[in-house]
C-alpha cells in the first residue's frame, strides 16, 4: 500500500507530517495526517491515538488547533488524523452541497444506499483499512485509542463499543451521542443507510452503550454553552445509557465552553494522558 508524502514539518523534535493514498475501502485519493514523536524510530514503536474530527472538517483542523504535538511527543503516542470523507471527483456531495451530509460529513457509517454505497464506508476505512496501512508504513505497535469532536466524537464512541477488542480506550468531545433521535443524525442515517431504523441502531453510541458486554475505559467532555448541546448531542442519553449499564464512562460538563477547537485545545492534555494510562495498563 504505497503513500506519499504531502507536507512534513518538525514539532517538539518529532515530524508532523501528511500523506496521499489510493483507498480501495473508498474508492478514492485519500489524506491523511500523521504526528510521530521524537520517540518512534526503526529500535523503537509507539502506539497511536485515531483521531476523528467533526462536521465540515478535514484532516488539518485538529493538527493545526488542537496543540496536541506537545504533550504526545511527551507521552510517546503517534496520532494519526484521517480526513471526515471520501473526496475527489465522481464521489457524490449534496444536492444542495449542505454541510452536515456528504462531503466532510461522512458521519463514519457504511453507507448502504447508492450512491453514497461506492464511496462513503468511512467505518471501514477508519476501523481496518487505515490502521494496517499504519502499521505497515510507520514505527507503530499495534496498541490504538481513539478520540474524535463532534461527529468524530460519536465516530470513536461508535467504534469502539462495537471493536473493543481494538482500542485500549476511547475519548470524545461533545459528540453526537444519540444521532438516531436528533436532526443531523437522523438525515445522515436515512440517507447512508435507508429508512429501516433498526439498521441506525449500531451507529449509535447510546444505544451500544446500553448493550455493551466488553468495556472500554471511555471519557467524554461537553462544554455548557455550546449551541448544540440540547438539540444534536444529547450527552444526558450516553450517561443515563453508561449509569444502565455499569459502563466505565466518565462525562464532565464546563462551564463557558463552547463547540469550538479553543475547547479541545483546552482540554487534549487531559485525554492523552487518560490514553497513555490506559495504554500503559
Amino acid at each position: 500500500m504505497s503513500i506519499e508524502v504531502v507536507s512534513s514539518n518538525k514539532m517538539f523534535g518529532g515530524w508532523q507530517h501528511q500523506y496521499n493514498h489510493a483507498s480501495s475501502v473508498l474508492n478514492c485519493s485519500m489524506r491523511f495526517a500523521v504526528y510521530l514523536p521524537p520517540q518512534a524510530s526503526n529500535m523503537r514503536k509507539v502506539p497511536v491515538m485515531y483521531w476523528l474530527s467533526g462536521l465540515t472538517c478535514t484532516d488539518e483542523n485538529f493538527i493545526q488547533k488542537a496543540g496536541a504535538q506537545r504533550i504526545a511527543a511527551e507521552l510517546g503516542i503517534a496520532i494519526v488524523a484521517p480526513d471526515t470523507s471520501p473526496r475527489g471527483e465522481g464521489v457524490p456531495d449534496d444536492a444542495n452541497q449542505a454541510y452536515d451530509f456528504g462531503l466532510g460529513a461522512g458521519f463514519y457509517v457504511n453507507a448502504t444506499q447508492a450512491p453514497w454505497n461506492t464511496h462513503y464506508q468511512m467505518y471501514d476505512y477508519v476501523v481496518n483499512e487505515l490502521p494496517a496501512l499504519i502499521e505497515a508504513n510507520f514505527p507503530v505497535t499495534q496498541e490504538r485509542v481513539i478520540s474524535g469532536h463532534s461527529m468524530g466524537g460519536h465516530g470513536a464512541l461508535v467504534m469502539a463499543l462495537r471493536n473493543p477488542e481494538r482500542y485500549s480506550s476511547v475519548t470524545a468531545f461533545s459528540p453526537i451521542s444519540n444521532p438516531i433521535n436528533c436532526p443531523w443524525g437522523q438525515k445522515a442515517l436515512q440517507n447512508y443507510l435507508g429508512k429501516d431504523k433498526a439498521t441506525w441502531q449500531e451507529y449509535d453510541a447510546s444505544l451500544l452503550m446500553a448493550k455493551a458486554e466488553t468495556f472500554v475505559p471511555a471519557m467524554v467532555e461537553q462544554g455548557k454553552d455550546d449551541s448544540f448541546l440540547d438539540e444534536q448531542l444529547k450527552p444526558n442519553m450516553l450517561t443515563a445509557a453508561a449509569a444502565k449499564k455499569g459502563y466505565p464512562l466518565t462525562l464532565e460538563m464546563h462551564d463557558g465552553y463552547d463547540h469550538s477547537y479553543f475547547f479541545i485545545a483546552t482540554f487534549i492534555e487531559k485525554h492523552m494522558r487518560f490514553h497513555a494510562a490506559n495504554l500503559a495498563k
